[in-house]
């Protein structure tokens, strides 16, 4: 039996002025990696005190060694290449616009393990059981396969996503190894496959969304079939895009939950629920008995935060379509998926985080 963790998180916090000078002046060849360290340090002893002053159930480092909720594997696997790619994005200052990606370019070829520089310092510092965030495989057949790029190197997404497999299968591995508790893959472009802009934009490259989505849920549960699972909670993050208070994606989970709850073998599934674009809770039928949901129905994206009342009435809704003990809670993303955050003041982001943990104690105690 996994813990049950009520109050939860999706893992990025907001990163504070000082440690964004620092990186900037580490790329400027200002700052070298141990003073960039030691920065990275103070910031996440405080990011953890902020964990432990609001009482949620499990820790991060809050991502704040990472450029993005991604950058741990393109930066630890040699093979991407920065290219602009036209990314559609809606909501605060939306529209078509050139956005910075690693895309694959060569063949890839790992060089070092993708979150082994942030696990120790979790270790020995957390106040209580912590989670270590990457993405999915399936994640990069869609962000950094670029038609006339990677079809250079791997003719197909699904040649790519062979690849990528054993490179995050064997970290999860090691993380097992090192008694890490609590893993969570973070996949949000499964909601892409259900919107209809990005279908789209897929079939006008000639690919299949249908047959892409097939790919991707047998890629991520090659991931992690077998594994060792003592104690050890794994998890799946889907959203529909957050950068900026941004977002890619719209439409609700029916298209893909059957396929998705039903295969995948995890625990707990953290799933965007704060906004209309993400449909009804009626797709939560289709989750396996046992398996946890862990519904974000407070957004990082904007400063407002629903009172408990709000809340507690959306989780009996959810409690429709599946038991109430097999629910928790948890903000609908993280709060900086990228570094520059979201468009959230700290206080913003530790109301949101005092709300997720007064609702879960009213709810079930």
């Amino acid at each position: 039996m996994t813990a049950r963790y009520r109050a939860d998180h999706v893992g990025s916090f907001l990163r504070p002025p000082e440690l964004l000078q620092a990186r900037a002046a580490h790329a400027e060849g200002r700052l070298s990696a141990e003073e960039l360290r030691a920065a990275e340090d103070r910031a996440i002893l405080d990011v953890l005190r902020l964990q432990q002053e609001v009482g949620i159930d499990i820790y991060t480092d809050g991502e704040l060694r990472r450029d993005s909720w991604l950058s741990d594997l393109a930066e630890a696997v040699e093979g991407f290449v920065p290219e602009r790619v036209p990314m559609a994005w809606r909501g605060p200052g939306g529209g078509v616009e050139g956005s910075r990606a690693l895309v694959v370019g060569a063949p890839l070829r790992q060089q070092r393990r993708l979150t082994a520089h942030e696990t120790p310092f979790l270790k020995q510092h957390s106040p209580g059981p912590f989670k270590i965030t990457m993405p999915s495989p399936s994640v990069f057949i869609q962000a950094s396969y670029r038609p006339g790029v990677t079809d250079r190197v791997y003719p197909t997404r699904k040649a790519l996503l062979d690849e990528l497999v054993p490179i995050v299968r064997r970290e999860i591995e090691a993380l097992i190894a090192e008694g890490v508790p609590y893993i969570q893959l973070d996949a949000p472009q499964y909601t892409y496959y259900v919107d209809a802009q990005v279908r789209a934009r897929l079939q006008q490259e000639g690919a299949d969304p249908d047959a892409l989505l097939a790919d991707a849920i047998a890629g991520d549960r090659a991931c992690l079939e077998g594994l060792a699972r003592d104690g050890l909670t794994l998890a799946l993050h889907l959203c529909r895009g957050n950068s900026r208070s941004r977002w890619i994606a719209e439409g609700g989970y029916d298209g893909l939950a059957e396929q998705l709850f039903t295969t995948l073998p995890v625990d707990r599934f953290l799933l965007e629920y704060d906004s209309d674009r993400a449909g009804g809770f009626e797709p939560l039928r289709f989750v396996p008995r046992g398996k946890m949901v862990v519904l974000g129905l407070i957004s990082t994206k904007v400063p407002e935060t629903p009172s408990v009342d709000e809340l507690r009435r959306r989780i009996d809704e959810a409690a429709r379509y599946m038991p109430l003990e097999d629910l928790a809670i948890s903000p609908q993303c993280g709060f900086a998926s990228v570094a520059a955050g979201n468009l959230i003041s700290p206080d913003d982001q530790r109301r949101k985080l005092e709300r997720v943990v007064e609702t879960a104690r009213r709810v079930w105690g």
